[in-house]
């Protein structure tokens, strides 16, 4: 299990001790993450941005509190995460547009179209304007149960076991979840592309954060 860098240990205890302006240092390689975490959830800058600012705050309240053998990281995603779903909840003009009523099975399970297969995102493809917007298009499209787990295993790039727990959620289930985004995101994108993204491209990176 990953565990907190002995770095951030220290940054910790001198927080905690009271040298609170080593706050910024502790967190200030994880904003972005923060960041996309909450986007994932809201979809909208604004908000995320306001979600990621109270989830720091609040870890900033509640540093004392953490468990310091887990992952630093993967608590102050648990945070946004938390943060996001709420801010979710309280806006009532909130709208998500769900792909849940596309081909499902007799049990509500998405089943795929009969598209190319999905491909991991070249880095190189985000740099087109076009493709970019229909990217972001069809993750804000995804169910958030299936868009969480996209966004924390292909955009940020954590593995199955921090991914489940940041979501709190088994790694079976993390497997599922990503499995099913893939293949929703390949059927939402096929219909406009290849689905190779770039003919003869062989080599696929992760995609990079928006």
């Amino acid at each position: 299990m990953a565990r907190t860098t002995e770095l951030e240990i220290v940054l910790i205890n001198r927080v905690c001790a009271g040298e609170k302006e080593l706050f910024y240092e502790l967190i200030s390689p994880y904003e972005r993450s923060v960041y996309i975490a909450a986007f994932s959830v809201l979809q909208n800058e604004a908000d995320a941005e306001e979600a990621a600012q109270e989830a720091f705050l609040k870890a900033f309240s509640h540093l004392s509190s953490f468990r310091r053998e887990s992952k630093f990281s993967t608590w102050l995603i648990q945070i946004a995460l938390n943060e996001a779903r709420m801010k979710r909840r309280k806006d009532r003009k909130f709208l998500h547009q769900s792909m849940d009523d596309r081909i499902q099975d007799e049990e509500g399970d998405y089943m795929p179209r009969d598209f190319a297969d999905w491909r991991e995102i070249p880095s190189e493809a985000l740099e087109r304007a076009e493709l970019r917007e229909t990217l972001q298009q069809a993750i804000a499209s995804l169910h958030p149960k299936y868009r969480e787990v996209l966004v924390m295993r292909d955009i940020q790039n954590l593995n199955i076991a921090e991914t489940a727990a940041a979501l709190r959620i088994s790694e079976a289930s993390v497997k599922t979840r990503l499995l099913r985004a893939r293949l929703q995101m390949r059927d939402a994108l096929a219909p406009g592309y290849d689905g190779s993204w770039s003919i003869g491209e062989r080599n696929w990176k992760k995609v990079r954060p928006w």
